[in-house]
């Protein structure tokens, strides 16, 4: 029976153990997951999303708070248009968080950023144009482009230097989503080094409707390896979504995949950077407690534990700190739910705001609970403890797992009651 480790991702004359560790912000996927990855031989992301927010709390800048206090007179203003980014700052936080950890990194795996269209951040080309440019000149690995069409993202980035030496990448969940990207940057005459086929049981944000059910991974991977077929495209593809056990990632590596993504299960591993007290709500939910959504303002359909903090809280808009989702105009669909319900409530304390959240606050606040389908199969990964909490894993142990298990099963850990009495 095949394992993971039987097969290889190539890039030219490079090669990697097929596994993909997602790009999970904000600071999920952290630097140490992603150089644990690269170590053993992978590919792992980190995440650009809040870039300023993850540079302030890593590496003690005060960008935030800089911001916050140059926007402060707007606080109350429901017009966010004047709120815009440092540019200058935007690449320096970017450049920090990138050779930082490229100067870590260490094995013969790389380390991708995941670059999110998604972060209009109140002037969408130039900023998006900024973080892309500012990540290859820190010597990123590759960019992963997730969270939209990035129908003109390659051609921001055509003038740089590392535009045709770094590995770039596009997320899609459908063939047509593919189409329009290779149809929009073919006059650029640089084809995508891989592409992620995201399904629908894929945590966080999705690229499909509220009909998500009705689509399978397995299938739309198919016909994208059809239309690849038909195109004469050489483009390694890579599902994601749903890939639990490395027995899942073999049946996709059989059918022709170049790798698998993968990222729930790496949510509870000790260096992710979900705090503890988060990492034991995933391990102890339930599938029943699991649900997509639409409160996100960004217009896609999320899924996140039901439980999560930040469903139905009213906060004030914080985007003077923060504002990574206004858009051209500065506008957020958060503030204008907020708005609607102090409408109706001008004299509440408190308030609840039910169909949309603040996602800049509460993602930074590791409030908003994201995650996978099989998010409530966690707790068979690991040991329940006297204490009724679960066990953290080591994303080696989880990686391993992936690379060398057979017939469905998860390997456990050495349960950390025997560890503790050696």
């Amino acid at each position: 029976m095949k394992r993971v480790d039987d097969f290889r991702l190539r890039f030219g004359k490079k090669e990697l153990v097929p596994i993909m560790i997602g790009g999970m912000g904000v600071d999920i996927s952290t630097a140490d997951l992603a150089l644990e990855a690269a170590r053993l031989g992978g590919v792992g992301h980190i995440s650009d999303a809040m870039i300023n927010t993850v540079t302030d709390r890593r590496y003690k800048t005060k960008q935030v708070k800089e911001k916050l206090q140059q926007y402060k007179h707007n606080v109350a203003n429901s017009d966010k248009s004047e709120v815009q980014f440092d540019l200058g700052r935007l690449e320096e936080a970017t450049k920090l968080h990138v050779s930082k950890t490229m100067e870590a990194k260490r094995g013969d795996g790389m380390v991708f950023i995941n670059c999110m269209e998604k972060l209009t951040m109140n002037a969408p080309k130039e900023t998006l144009r900024v973080r892309l440019n500012a990540a290859l000149d820190a010597g990123i690995d590759g960019i992963t482009l997730a969270a939209g069409l990035h129908l003109g993202s390659m051609g921001l980035i055509e003038d740089h230097p590392r535009f045709r030496d770094a590995k770039l990448g596009i997320i899609v969940s459908s063939v047509r989503a593919l189409q329009l990207f290779l149809r929009k940057n073919a006059k650029l005459n640089r084809l995508p080094d891989y592409v992620v086929v995201e399904g629908p049981l894929a945590g966080g944000h999705l690229g499909f409707g509220m009909d998500w059910a009705q689509y399978d991974l397995a299938t739309i991977v198919a016909e994208i390896h059809q239309f690849m077929l038909d195109e004469h495209l050489d483009i390694p593809v890579i599902p994601a979504g749903g890939i639990f056990t490395g027995t899942d990632a073999v049946a996709y590596l059989e059918a022709g995949a170049a790798a698998v993504q993968v990222a729930t299960r790496f949510t509870v591993s000790e260096e992710c950077g979900l705090p503890a007290n988060v990492q034991q709500e995933y391990f102890k939910t339930s599938e029943d407690n699991i649900e997509v959504n639409q409160i996100s303002p960004t217009g896609y359909p999320m899924r996140m534990l039901k439980n999560s903090p930040s469903i139905g809280a009213g906060i004030r808009p914080n985007c003077e700190a923060y504002g990574y989702l206004l858009d051209a105009k500065g506008n957020c669909s958060y503030i204008e739910a907020y708005n609607r319900v102090i409408a109706i409530e001008p004299d509440a304390k408190r308030i609840k705001v039910m169909d949309k959240t603040c996602l800049c606050t509460h993602m930074r606040n590791f409030d908003c609970w994201t995650c996978g389908h099989y998010t409530y199969r966690l707790k068979d990964t690991s040991h329940k403890l006297e204490n009724g909490n679960y066990q953290t894993l080591s994303a080696e142990h989880i990686f391993n797992d992936y690379q060398y298990s057979t017939d469905n099963k998860i390997a456990l850990p050495v349960k950390l009651e025997l560890e503790l009495a050696k």
